[in-house]
């Protein structure tokens, strides 16, 4: 939320520095808000058996949840179909990663969802400011996706040569604020022979405590998590290192990539025939000598790079069929989404 309000001022500030009238630049904006929800995963029965004992247990499912909040003003393509009446939050455009807008001028979008999928909670984030001209164009954007835990911010400042009415390539700079992405904290728990001694760093790292005697294996508050030792090594370990790795990354302040972009752009749309497609590649990010750049653990360059999609065809007046998707990969970390079927419609 402090992000958000963050870039609401920044929208603020550069309008009024741009000398931009306020009302014209909120002009045709939606503010929207919504709760979706529905029954997550069936309850499970677990049996165990404790000295000879059957015992019962259920681990129950919370219902699932998606809590939206957004304000956005974006010219639709014309292939999007606004169907509904109101924004509802369920609403999924791939063409708000394009790197062009469908008109020139200042757009925007700013969404959180708070949600909750078998019983998991995810912050899913997505804002941008972008500003569209005849021969350059800019965009600040955060996006953060707790599902594949992926946050970052990025910049990008690029020439854009039109070539013809559809076409057009760009080039230009990127600044890109993370996670040190690359960094393992586990690293340095790694034996000469290449095991992980990961009692050791629950014990002296995460506060857990063993009780050799009786078996008992307890929480840094006291509470007994186990008895098991299998239950240990497969269960609570996991959860153990999962955590180690989080406050450890948390602890080391955010990292800034400087990369070079190489992009395209492409729109035709008729009533019959659609295709939208951009891409973007950063094949040369400057070595800032950082500890944590993630120049450290790749030795040397990498390429990242993403695009998007979005095809349809009605064959007929019967007979239509769609593909549209995006995909992303960041410091080698990827993440995509994709959407693809036929319409057949009976006379």
């Amino acid at each position: 939320m402090r992000k958000l309000l963050f870039l609401i001022g920044f929208l603020v500030s550069f309008s009024a520095s741009a000398q931009f009238n306020l009302k014209k630049t909120f002009k045709f904006a939606t503010f929207y808000t919504a709760v979706n929800g529905g029954t997550s995963i069936s309850d499970v029965d677990i049996y165990s058996v404790n000295t000879g004992q059957l015992e019962q247990d259920i681990l129950e499912t919370p219902f699932d949840y998606t809590f939206t909040i957004g304000l956005r003003k974006i010219k639709r393509f014309g292939y999007e179909n606004r169907a509904n009446t109101f924004y509802n939050g369920t609403e999924h455009s791939y063409a708000d990663a394009a790197t062009l807008g469908l008109v020139d001028g200042f757009e925007f979008l700013f969404e959180v969802d708070r949600q909750r999928q078998f019983g998991v909670n995810y912050l899913n984030q997505n804002h941008f400011l972008r500003y569209v001209a005849d021969n350059w164009v800019a965009k600040v954007e955060y996006n953060e996706n707790g599902f594949v835990d992926i946050r970052y911010f990025e910049a990008s400042q690029r020439f854009r040569k039109p070539i013809g009415n559809k076409f057009s390539l760009n080039i230009g700079t990127v600044q890109r604020l993370s996670k040190p992405y690359g960094y393992d904290p586990l690293e340095e728990w790694i034996l000469d022979n290449g095991s992980l001694h990961y009692t050791f760093l629950a014990l002296d790292e995460m506060g857990y405590s063993i009780n050799v005697q009786n078996g008992e294996y307890y929480d840094p508050d006291g509470n007994v998590v186990t008895t098991s030792s299998e239950v240990w090594d497969e269960v609570i370990v996991p959860g153990i290192l999962s955590d180690y790795v989080e406050e450890k990354r948390n602890e080391i302040a955010r990292t800034i990539e400087y990369s070079a972009v190489i992009g395209f752009d492409y729109y035709h749309f008729d009533k019959d025939f659609w295709v939208h497609s951009w891409g973007n590649v950063m094949p040369y990010h400057v070595d800032t000598d950082n500890e944590f750049s993630y120049h450290k653990y790749n030795n040397g360059q990498w390429m990242d790079y993403s695009g998007g999609l979005i095809f349809g065809y009605r064959y007929n007046k019967h007979l239509g069929v769609f593909l549209e998707g995006k995909y992303n990969k960041y410091w080698n970390r990827e993440w995509h989404d994709f959407s693809l079927g036929l319409n057949y419609v009976i006379f």
